[in-house]
């Protein structure tokens, strides 16, 4: 018996419990043995997180593929599991000890540190695990995994010592993201480039061998720069060749001003003839673009800060270097200083000494750490490295050859931007939770790579012998005893990226390194969903690592979902205020509400705008639903064993089973291509429009009718129908969907794993008496057999007579509405010119279409008559005599009065529009909003004309 009211709460609850119970997500299942496998691996949500609207979008859809596949028959592997997330996790930790006033990390030590970090993990590590399972994420959770898990660590071990050996991982000074908080590299996904209103500094650099000058401009070339502070590390001036004003003092040199370093003036596209003086400062070991203009003029790299920011100076070898004696007070006075307070400081020396022209407003953007907060330094220093340039060829040519493609397409153009002009991937990070390196130093800096310390000891041991740092006899000492090698080597204190782990997920989640069943069962897998962000983080690492140890692309498919945004169209954020809690909406309106309305809104090429009420909209579908559901079995409707669609006689009927079946080839198709979209409107709109508006509607006649084969028929086809439409909405509706085949009839197992609607057969029911009745090459078997093999129910006949009942009353009651006809009003209906068939529908369905319709009369002439609006309902003219039941000429004013308001809201809008100002400066959510607001008005404007030409005909 279905409860009166849907309450959503009660049902999830109790459907999880079920779900997990009846083992209905594992992969492996034995009656499926022999299925052909699915696979998706999810993204691993970050241990430390809590369900966002993002992961609630890229769930959601991961899930409608995973119970698609189900239930068509497939062994489903949804890999769940969770990122160690190195950075947050540490901070989480490290603020809960400061909370709870215990000894920091740093008192603890590193041991203590990972012991308290770990404890932290088994206590609230499942927080977005369980969060997913509200949303209904129908993953095989018996095989979670953990990136820091020791079958992933084993994985990550041997993959970092096999490129190291293979020369593809190797250590580098270059420059990085630093966090001068965090006090570690950070990779571009962690940084957020944040607009600030600053200033640009325009600084005289005097040239050598002239005296400088502020009055005399050919002294000195000036420079602008929003970081002067950073001046103290500069090796060069770079001006464009083509430079018509100061492109001849190329080759010459200046002298840095406070510092009284000579540098080179050097001719380099990087500097804009058009931007700022024309002629731009080169600090190789403070800017990533000044780090590459270095490269290639061979300049020094001169590193003025410290891990912290601070000024570092004094025995700053690169510094001092050849600097006059002059200069070594400076350094003295501001070693150890912040780089902001040190920048004032320089400011007012440079304006002392002349060296600064003039200051002006600069809004411009500012990397910031995103869990810090602190403006993010370019920062020189010694990292470990992938040699990206090398594995990124393979991951290329996969999707040039369509091993591997994106959806949508265009996404592969940035792929391609970014892959081919990749720069090494720094793997290091300066943490202590994390993958630690597995790399050893010598006494003397000497690296050894191996996969346990034991290895890198043995190596150690032979590499010191073999260069007699140690004699043999010492070497055999320290392999016996391991304390007399104590401090012989010392293990490299940094951990990996959290990128790293987690491009090896594919395969390293089914047990590889091992040659496990699973991973020659589940690898490669099918499709990846995620988001554009990560193309490059995660995407692209998958990729290049899938391809090099597994010899074969991790998917075959990569589906790029868009963002959530508000229903104004602005990115959510904390500070706007404009966050919509997923877990809240949930406990609002519902998982399935939720889901449906982030599937309804996932278009390829949109963001979806996501509102509290959109979702309560699809509650609304979701109780439309309920109520229809129970208004069958109130009216005893019940599908009898054997009952197949094809063999209905009745035409309402077989047109519903037309229509099923055009929405199963609909949904199924939009599924099969990543249109989630156009699968959910498809369904929404036959739930809704056809079976619940129509079918229902034009069925109860008969349901309150005598008992008989029609009825029975009737009752037998809601309840089929019924059954397609919860098989179908599944995917995006699961618990609401589960609830209703459990207690809607007698059911042999968990719709979960029911069968997909099968596409019904248009084989008529006198076809398949004659099949029954014929003998071996009867030649009315062909044609049976061939309507059976296309697979897809088509009943032209019955479409057309219930489509023309459907599309008549659907157009009469877009009059009423145009025209202000009040609903108690009934207004008469002439068919005009019809057809014979037109007159004989008209008359079977006459009681119906005059109670939809509120119609007084139908009649039949040959022409329209006078004062008659006239309409199209398939090729044929019917009109509404509405001379005395509205004022003509009153309601052609209004009309009139309407398209002048249209007119004017989208001649407003196009003003704006056409404001190059404002379409520049605007920003892009308030943009599209007047875009939107223009397609309404236009919208507005064809249906008010449309329906003031009917009146005029009528006139």
């Amino acid at each position: 018996m279905i409860e009166k009211n849907y309450q959503p709460a009660d049902i999830e609850s109790r459907m999880s419990r079920i779900w997990e119970e009846s083992g209905a997500f594992k992969a492996g299942r034995p009656e499926r043995k022999d299925a052909a496998p699915f696979t998706i691996v999810i993204p691993p949500p970050n241990v430390t997180g809590s369900l966002h609207m993002g992961h609630a979008l890229n769930n959601t859809l991961q899930d409608v593929l995973c119970r698609f596949e189900r239930m068509r028959g497939r062994d489903v592997l949804w890999q769940p599991g969770t990122d160690h997330a190195g950075i947050a996790t540490q901070m989480v930790v490290e603020r809960q000890l400061m909370e709870r006033q215990e000894p920091g990390r740093r008192d603890l030590g590193r041991a203590k540190f990972l012991e308290r970090v770990w404890q932290w993990k088994a206590d609230s590590g499942d927080t977005i695990v369980n969060q997913l399972k509200r949303l209904g994420a129908s993953c095989d959770w018996s095989r979670e995994r953990f990136t820091m898990d020791e079958g992933l660590s084993r994985a990550v071990v041997k993959v970092f010592v096999e490129l190291h050996r293979e020369g593809l991982i190797y250590k580098d000074k270059r420059l990085v993201n630093w966090d001068p908080k965090l006090l570690t590299a950070i990779s571009d996904l962690e940084v957020q480039q944040v607009e600030v209103k600053g200033s640009l500094w325009y600084l005289r650099y005097p040239i050598a061998g002239k005296t400088f000058s502020p009055d005399d401009p050919t002294t000195f070339i000036v420079v602008a720069t929003t970081r002067p502070e950073t001046m103290l590390g500069d090796t060069a001036v770079a001006v464009h060749p083509e430079n018509e004003r100061i492109g001849h003092l190329i080759g010459q040199h200046v002298i840095l001003p406070l510092v009284g370093r000579r540098i080179p003036i050097i001719g380099d596209d990087y500097a804009d003839p058009e931007k700022g003086s024309g002629a731009v400062k080169i600090t190789p070991a403070h800017d990533f673009n000044d780090f590459e203009v270095g490269k290639r003029h061979g300049l020094p790299q001169i590193n003025v800060f410290d891990r912290e920011s601070c000024m570092a100076l004094v025995d700053n070898e690169d510094y001092l270097r050849g600097l006059p004696e002059g200069a070594l007070m400076l350094a003295e006075e501001l070693h150890n200083v912040d780089r902001f307070a040190a920048r004032k400081t320089i400011v007012a020396r440079l304006e002392d000494f002349g060296f600064l022209e003039k200051i002006e407003p600069n809004t411009h953007v500012v990397p910031h750490g995103d869990r810090s907060g602190v403006v993010i330094e370019p920062y020189l220093t010694d990292q470990w490295y992938v040699d990206a340039k090398t594995m990124a060829q393979p991951a290329i040519a996969a999707v040039r050859s369509g091993a591997t493609s994106f959806v949508p397409k265009n996404w592969e153009k940035t792929y391609f931007e970014w892959m081919e002009n990749i720069q090494p991937w720094c793997i290091s990070r300066q943490l202590w939770w994390g993958h630690q390196i597995p790399a050893w130093y010598g006494p003397d800096g000497k690296v050894f790579v191996a996969e346990t310390e034991d290895e890198a000891v043995g190596n150690a041991l032979g590499y010191y012998v073999e260069q007699e740092v140690i004699t043999p006899e010492q070497g055999r000492e320290m392999a016996l005893d391991p304390a007399k090698r104590d401090g012989f080597i010392t293990r490299d204190e940094d951990v990996l990226d959290t990128w790293f782990s987690s491009g090896l997920w594919p395969f390293s989640t089914l047990g590889w390194p091992d040659e496990t069943l699973e991973v020659k069962r589940y690898y490669p897998t099918n499709v990846l969903v995620t988001g554009w962000d990560i193309i490059f983080f995660w995407v692209a690492r998958m990729m290049m690592m899938g391809l090099h140890f597994m010899k074969e692309a991790p998917f075959s498919t990569v589906y790029i979902h868009r963002l959530v945004r508000d229903e104004k169209g602005a990115k959510m954020s904390k500070s706007k205020g404009n966050v919509i809690d997923p877990l809240g909406v949930i406990d609002d309106f519902g998982a399935d509400a939720l889901r449906f309305a982030l599937a309804r809104g996932a278009a390829h090429n949109h963001d979806i705008k996501l509102s509290p009420q959109l979702v309560e909209t699809n509650r609304n579908f979701a109780t439309k639903l309920w109520n229809a559901c129970r208004f069958a079995e109130m009216n005893g409707c019940e599908k009898p064993d054997g009952f197949d669609p094809v063999n209905a006689r009745e035409t309402l009927n077989r047109w519903i089973a037309h229509e099923t079946s055009r929405a199963t080839r609909e949904v199924t198709e939009a599924i099969e291509g990543y249109r989630f979209n156009d699968a959910a409107n498809a369904i929404y709109r036959f739930v809704w429009n056809v079976y619940c508006d129509w079918y229902l509607e034009l069925a109860k006649p008969v349901l309150m009718g005598e008992e008989g084969a029609a009825k029975t028929e009737t009752r037998a086809m809601i309840a089929w129908a019924r059954d397609e439409i919860l098989k179908l909405l599944h995917p995006f509706m699961p618990f609401i969907t589960e609830e209703l085949w459990a207690v809607t009839a007698k059911r042999d197992g968990l719709l979960v794993l029911a069968e997909w609607p099968r596409k019904a057969s248009s084989v008529t029911p006198e076809q398949i008496a004659a099949m029954a009745m014929a003998g071996p090459g009867d030649p009315l078997i062909a044609p049976a057999m061939a309507a059976l093999d296309a697979g897809d129910f088509s009943d032209p006949a019955a479409e057309a007579e219930i489509g023309w009942v459907v599309d008549l009353v659907t157009a009469i009651r877009s009059v009423r509405s145009e025209m202000n006809i009040p609903p108690a009003t009934l207004i008469p209906l002439v068919l005009s010119g019809a057809s014979t068939e037109t007159k004989e529908r008209a008359q079977r369905w006459n009681d119906i279409v005059k109670r939809l319709a509120r119609l007084a009369e139908i009649s039949f002439a040959d022409r329209p008559p006078e004062g008659a609006v006239q309409l199209l309902v398939r090729g044929e003219v019917v009109a509404l005599p509405l001379k005395g039941v509205i004022d003509l000429s009153a309601e052609k004013a209004r009309l009139d009065k309407e398209i002048v308001k249209a007119d004017a809201d989208i001649k407003r809008v196009d003003a704006k529009l056409g404001n190059e100002k404002f379409v520049a400066n605007a920003p892009e959510e308030i943009v599209e909003e007047e875009k939107e607001k223009r397609e309404a008005a236009v919208a507005r404007k064809a249906k008010l004309q449309e329906a003031l030409e009917r009146l005029r005909l009528a006139s």
